[in-house]
């Protein structure tokens, strides 16, 4: 992994000189060498910039970094041990660089001083907050002279090496080990400190072996060290979160995000927008997308575009924890195989909608994810209970979707939980806007179908987008019973205060053949309610159907297996019948026309 993350800050460019860390500049002091009492505030922007950096020796010592520093150390309300040092490696500087040694003697003005506090404190610069230089519009950290100054200067700063040079585990060449790293930035919004997170620690007796300490375990040179942590920070600067962990993916060749199939809609893409799918309740409607994943196979097989198959990926799932970096994942493979078996996601995924006009619109995993957790009408933390409640069964989805293999059976209980909760938090809705109401949610029973269908060894083949009435397990034919039995009451009695799915999907899911008895009953007072003969004509055909198909015996109780299928049945019979509704409507209105 390591390995990995130097390369890449290598191929683009990543790497920094010794001792040099990319910082925020909150604002520059502005100086004139054509007038003394010329002195401005600009403010920085939040584009990191490389500057020096002495590392943890500017922890509890009397040194801080030179150039770039916090405003409580370069204009301190009181000199200090840090403040004095700050200064004089300025005074150094400025032996070789005149704009360094202007602004060493403005720092030493009163007046000056006392200007640029105000115009600080004006524009609400904290002492915490870094500031630098700035004069003549030439940025101080920009000077010809910095790096081989520092170079020097860094040298006499640091304490000798000691010990013998050992193999860098990252590059092999020889190199003293050191001793701390620098923070990992970026983890933030998923447990990390404010300060950054450490990759690697050595501060615990847990860590001694072979009768080696701390950072003699496991060897990396400054430089090496330095490239890794460029490569995680840009990284993970545009990473996505998921369930409370940044996803950081890369290639080990260049791959245009139009080729990334983790780009794709069903994965990361940026074309869907969650949170407003997780808020719609209207019907959704047929799209005819094409994966990234699919464009890319069919490009390899006509030979239309020179794609990099000889390419690898490299997958971190992160967090931060106690002011470290979590690794809660870590996933590589040759390019083609990704490509492969994200397309068999998708194909897996594939299911009509709620309403049977298409197929479900792509959506993000996050997007999928929060269709595992019991739903709630108003929830305003949801991404907070997804980074509690999913963090431990996220890394084990995302190995399922990387290799092909079976989800955890906790997906197909959390989404069936999920299902159950939506649909018994449903309110009354007039009958225009019932169309989507009684159905289930169709992003969560993508999650049934997948379940099932990696379940059992070979899969299940006779699951298909649509409902199948030649499937062979009564269970799955129980839930689309209840689905037509639910149909019948909708139109036979619109305006009903609770549904029959409302009422009865709860029980029926786990003991059907008590719970179907009773509905078959309810049905025929329905049925004779019903305004037109051929539609109940045709219900009762579809009756006949489904129960020839269940067999001779409805199953009792169902257990978890069986039970997706039920709650699968159910939402793809569902569908069917709208679906086939609307058709009946549509020939209806087009006869209508046609007889005037």
């Amino acid at each position: 992994m390591l390995r990995a993350l130097y390369e890449y800050a290598v191929a683009h460019d990543l790497t920094l000189p010794d001792g040099y860390v990319k910082k925020t500049v909150a604002a520059y002091l502005c100086f004139s060498s054509r007038s003394e009492e010329y002195v401005e505030l600009w403010l920085g922007d939040e584009r990191p910039i490389p500057c020096p950096d002495i590392g943890s020796l500017a922890n509890g010592t009397e040194k801080s970094n030179v150039i770039v520093e916090k405003r409580s150390v370069v204009i301190p309300d009181m000199e200090n041990a840090k403040s004095r040092f700050f200064r004089q490696a300025l005074e150094q500087l400025g032996e070789t660089d005149p704009d360094a040694r202007l602004c060493a003697e403005r720092l030493t003005n009163p007046e000056i001083l006392c200007a640029i506090r105000k115009k600080l404190d004006a524009k609400k610069i904290k002492a915490s907050q870094r500031i630098s230089f700035m004069v003549d519009d030439r940025k101080l950290h920009d000077s010809p002279h910095l790096l081989a100054w520092w170079q020097t200067f860094r040298q006499e700063i640091l304490p000798p090496k000691s010990g013998e040079l050992v193999p860098c585990l990252i590059t092999g060449e020889p190199t003293h080990a050191v001793t701390t790293v620098l923070p990992i930035s970026g983890l933030h919004s998923v447990g990390g400190h404010a300060r950054g997170d450490a990759l690697i620690c050595f501060d615990k007796p847990a860590f001694c072996s072979y009768g080696l300490k701390q950072a003699a375990n496991a060897p990396v040179s400054e430089s090496a060290m330095s490239a890794v942590k460029a490569a995680l920070d840009a990284l993970l600067a545009g990473a996505p979160v998921l369930a409370g962990m940044k996803f950081v993916h890369w290639y080990d060749r260049e791959v245009a995000a139009e080729e990334d199939p983790l780009l794709d809609e069903n994965m990361f893409a940026l074309s869907i927008d969650m949170e407003e799918e997780y808020d719609r309740e209207e019907e959704q409607e047929e799209v005819n997308a094409v994966s990234a994943a699919d464009r890319l196979i069919r490009s390899v097989k006509g030979g239309t575009s020179p794609l990099p198959l000889d390419a690898n990926y490299y997958i971190l799932l992160l967090s931060g924890v106690g002011g470290r970096v979590m690794i809660r994942r870590y996933e590589r493979g040759r390019y083609e195989e990704l490509q492969e078996k994200l397309t068999q996601w998708n194909q897996d995924l594939a299911l009509v909608n709620a309403v049977g006009s298409g197929l479900c619109k792509p959506l993000k995993l996050t997007g999928r994810l929060i269709r595992l957790m019991k739903y709630q009408k108003s929830d305003k933390k949801i991404f907070d209970r997804l980074s509690k409640e999913l963090a431990g069964i996220t890394p084990a989805v995302l190995a399922a979707i990387l290799h092909g293999g079976r989800l955890p059976d906790a997906v197909a209980l959390r989404a069936l939980a999920y299902l159950r909760s939506k649909l018994l938090a449903a309110e009354s809705v007039d009958q225009e806007n019932r169309k989507t109401e009684d159905n289930l949610d169709g992003w969560a029973c993508q999650w049934l179908k997948v379940w099932l269908i990696r379940h059992r060894e070979g899969g299940d083949t006779m699951l298909k987008e649509t409902y199948n009435m030649d499937h062979g397990e009564p269970a799955y034919h129980c839930g689309g019973l209840m689905a037509v039995y639910a149909a019948i009451q909708r139109t036979a009695m619109p305006n009903v205060n609770a549904s029959v799915a409302q009422r009865y999907y709860a029980s029926c899911i786990q003991t059907p053949a008590l719970v179907l008895g009773r509905l078959s009953q309810l049905s025929v007072h329905h049925l004779e309610k019903i305004r037109y003969p051929s539609v109940a004509e045709s219900y009762r055909e579809l009756l006949e159907t489904v129960n020839s198909a269940i067999g001779n015996q409805v199953p009792t109780t169902l257990d978890l297996e069986k039970q997706s299928y039920f709650a699968l049945g159910y939402y793809q019979m569902s569908a069917r019948i709208r679906k086939e509704t609307q058709e009946r409507i549509q020939a209806a209105k087009k006869n209508a026309q046609e007889g005037e």
